[in-house]
């Protein structure tokens, strides 16, 4: 019979952690959301992109916070499921009942667990694999929309050192009219382009663009001796690369937030300088895919101290002192990595020192909350 009213607690625990849980998470990945608006708006002003492809990118974006989104949502829905029954006096009657403080820790183990793999996967698969699709659609959209992003009668300056002007473009045929292009690509050397007629080209293997002039003439002058040179042409060819995004980004090695678990470890075992801050950023880098996964655990034991601690304060201040917590560990977790990536101490005892304060300390009020004790002060508060 007891058995079976401890698989009904602990099921009635989980059920009250789940609504709060997807509350916490919808609102914390929509802050994080907030802090990609200003580089989507960016690629919204330049390229003009669809609202389809704005949403891909924010969900490209979204395995990048959810490694904090998911450790503080499990730590807000069990506090918030705790400071409840706590007020409720369910917490009291359970003990009175025999049930300890302890057994209520299983079905938040198992919450903060599930938590944990979440996370684990966010960070390990999800996340690397959301930053590289989100750079190269970011590059795709720059190559592919570039002739939108080309305004009439306005000197446009999207290109690494050339200035374009357009006086009139037909959107139906793409092609451009009056034509004028300042070029200083080349040191100690400015040309100028002037045509009447031109026609752009996108090379999508190559990742290139160009325009392609008609019946214009060059302007060459040398800065060094002062000279000039006029050249006609019937067909010129311009090659461009975008000032924004440039093909090297997406051609270029990895960094290290994009690497798999066995691209570090790879990395790692090449790299022949243990004091090298390349090697500890390797290192701080594996450890945070662990320790963050790990923070579900701390911080879920924490909760629930909190929760049982806080039974005279209002659901609000619960929520305040919940974003506290965890504000007072990314700082913590933010200086680990800090002086991890530097060399002052071990990576491993910047990261995950954050996790096992939260949970000493998770541990101490759960203990001075437990047993008779709790039992007794509110006995004493009736009488």
């Amino acid at each position: 019979m007891l058995n079976k009213i401890r698989t009904i607690l602990n099921g009635y625990i989980i059920k009250e952690m789940l609504f709060p849980f997807i509350i916490s998470l919808a609102f914390f990945s929509f802050i994080f959301l907030m802090t990609r608006i200003l580089e989507i708006t960016d690629l919204i002003v330049n390229y003009k992109i669809a609202v389809s492809m704005v949403l891909l990118l924010l969900f490209y974006s979204i395995p990048s916070f959810l490694v904090f989104v998911i450790p503080i949502s499990v730590m807000m829905s069990i506090i918030l499921t705790f400071l409840k029954m706590s007020k409720n006096n369910e917490i009291i009657a359970l003990n009175s009942c025999g049930i300890s403080i302890y057994k209520l820790l299983i079905p938040v183990a198992v919450f903060s667990v599930i938590g944990a793999l979440f996370t684990y996967y966010s960070i390990s698969y999800a996340m690397p694999w959301g930053r590289i699709s989100f750079k190269n659609t970011v590059y795709e959209i720059a190559t592919s929309n570039i002739s939108v992003a080309l305004t009439e009668r306005t000197f446009n300056d999207s290109f690494n050192n050339v200035m374009l002007y357009i006086n009139e473009i037909d959107k139906k045929s793409g092609e451009l009219n009056d034509i004028f292009i300042e070029d200083k690509r080349t040191k100690n050397i400015i040309s100028s382009v002037i045509a009447p007629k031109g026609e752009l080209f996108i090379e999508k293997d190559k990742k290139t663009f160009h325009i392609r002039l008609y019946d214009g003439i060059i302007n060459y002058t040398n800065i060094n001796n002062n000279s000039a040179h006029s050249i006609k042409f019937d067909d010129y060819d311009i090659r461009l690369n975008a000032k924004k995004i440039d093909a090297s980004n997406v051609i270029k090695p990895k960094n290290i937030k994009e690497m798999s678990l066995q691209e570090l470890f790879f990395n790692l075992n090449k790299s022949k300088n243990k004091k090298d801050s390349f090697y500890c950023s390797l290192l701080v880098e594996i450890h945070k895919k662990f320790a963050l996964p790990f923070a579900c655990i701390a911080l879920g034991l924490l909760a629930v101290s909190l929760g049982i601690q806080a039974k005279e304060i209002k659901k609000s201040f619960g929520v305040v002192g919940g974003l506290i917590v965890f504000i007072l560990y990314y700082l913590l977790l933010s200086a680990g990595v800090v002086f991890g990536e530097a060399g002052i101490y071990p990576p491993a005892i910047g990261i995950w020192a954050p996790n096992f304060i939260a949970a000493g300390i998770g541990m101490y009020l759960l203990i001075k909350a437990s047993g008779a004790g709790l039992i007794k002060k509110h006995n004493k508060k009736n009488i």
